[in-house]
C-alpha cells in the first residue's frame, strides 16, 4: 500500500497541472476544474493497479480526464439551459484580474471549440509531444499537424471576435 501511495503521489505531482488545464479548458470555471481534477485522480487511484503500461501513464490519465470532463458536460447540459452560459461567462470574466484576462479569454475561446479540438489544443498548450497527442486523439501525426493548424486558425478568429466586443 505504501508503494502505491508513493507512486500515486509521484503521478499526481507529474500530471496534476496538465490535467487541471485540460479540465479548465472544458469548463472555463476554476471550481469545476478543481472538482474534475479531484474526480480524475480518484479514478486514477482506484484503477492504478489495472494500468497495463501499454501506453504512457500520462496518456492513460488524459483519457480518464477527458471522459470525466465529457460526463460532467453532459450532466451540465441536462441541468442548465444554454441561455445561462453567456451570463456565467460574463461573471467569470469579471472575476479575473487584468493580468489574467487574456488567459481567461483564451480558455473561453477554447471552450467554444468542438470536444476533440479542445482536447488537442489543451495538450498542445501543455506541451504534450505530438505522438502522444496523436495516440490520445486517435489520428495520425500528419493529420494531427493539419488539425492543430486549423484549430489555431479557429482560435485566432474566436479570440479576435471576443477581443472586439
Amino acid at each position: 500500500m505504501a508503494d502505491k501511495e508513493a507512486a500515486f503521489r509521484q503521478i499526481f505531482a507529474a500530471n496534476s497541472k496538465k490535467i487541471y488545464h485540460l479540465c479548465y479548458g472544458y469548463t472555463g470555471d476554476d471550481d469545476a476544474a478543481n472538482d474534475l481534477l479531484q474526480e480524475t485522480f480518484l479514478k486514477v487511484w482506484q484503477n492504478l493497479d489495472k494500468f497495463r503500461n501499454q501506453a504512457q501513464i500520462s496518456t492513460w490519465i488524459y483519457r480518464i480526464a477527458v471522459n470525466t470532463c465529457l460526463t460532467y458536460l453532459r450532466s451540465e447540459k441536462r441541468q442548465a439551459k444554454d441561455e445561462l452560459t453567456p451570463q456565467i461567462a460574463e461573471n467569470q470574466k469579471e472575476e479575473f484580474s487584468e493580468k489574467n484576462e487574456q488567459v481567461a479569454l483564451l480558455y473561453k475561446c477554447i471552450s467554444k471549440l468542438e470536444e476533440t479540438e479542445r482536447i488537442i489544443i489543451t495538450m498542445v498548450l501543455d506541451e504534450v509531444p505530438y505522438p502522444e497527442i496523436a495516440e490520445v486523439s486517435g489520428i495520425t501525426e500528419g493529420n494531427l499537424r493539419v488539425k492543430i493548424f486549423r484549430i489555431k486558425q479557429k482560435l485566432t478568429d474566436l479570440y479576435n471576435h471576443y477581443e472586439r466586443l
